[in-house]
């Protein structure tokens, strides 16, 4: 009688979970708006994550490529949605009342800022998160100044109003409605705020 040898099969050899990337991400972007870069640990993140630590690794990479990539993806998914929001309009000044207004609405739903966290957290001292920062203010300065010029052009806007200075003005005006509702203002301090800058504009 011949006998098979029969070679074990170890069915149980550690493999890499599967995890959905995108999901990962956005969970890290939310921890990292949430706590700031400093209170972030790792152990925090894998936990909101809900991946291993060396599937962060293998993945992201250490902590610090991780938060710069999650605010790399916000800040253009940010500047992507803003300049949808003011296309869609029937008219450029329309559309930053629109976006103004409408962003003032919800932000209360959604107060945590990646983009405005960083600012705050590293100012100029980390260039790489510097760049990323300066890279999505001078697109929104561009998309801000071009609605503005439009809206001169259609004579919605006052001809001496100078399109950088006052697409400087509605960049800072959208930074501080984020900061006001991250310190507990109202929903009707936040619009009131917006109002106000929509009537510099006209």
């Amino acid at each position: 009688m011949t006998y098979r040898s029969r070679t074990p099969i170890c069915q149980d050899m550690a493999r890499p979970k599967a995890f959905d990337r995108d999901a990962a991400l956005a969970a890290a972007t939310k921890t990292f708006a949430t706590y700031g870069y400093e209170g972030t640990s790792t152990a925090l993140l894998v936990k909101s994550m809900g991946i291993g630590r060396q599937s962060l690794y293998d993945t992201f990479g250490d902590k610090h490529a991780l938060y710069l990539e999650a605010l790399q993806h916000y800040c253009f998914d940010s500047v992507g949605q803003l300049a949808a929001a003011l296309q869609s309009a029937g008219s450029p000044l329309a559309g930053i009342e629109a976006a103004l207004l409408g962003f003032a609405a919800r932000i209360q739903d959604d107060t945590m800022c990646l983009g405005v966290g960083s600012i705050c957290e590293f100012g100029r001292r980390d260039r790489e998160v510097a760049a990323i920062g300066k890279s999505s203010a001078a697109s929104l300065q561009n998309i801000f100044a071009a609605t503005i010029q439009r809206g001169k052009e259609l004579g919605e806007i006052p001809p001496e109003i100078d399109p950088k200075d006052a697409a400087w003005f509605i960049n800072a005006t959208f930074i501080g409605l984020k900061v006001m509702a991250r310190g507990g203002a109202t929903r009707d301090d936040l619009r009131a705020t917006a109002q106000m800058a929509l009537r510099c504009l006209g």
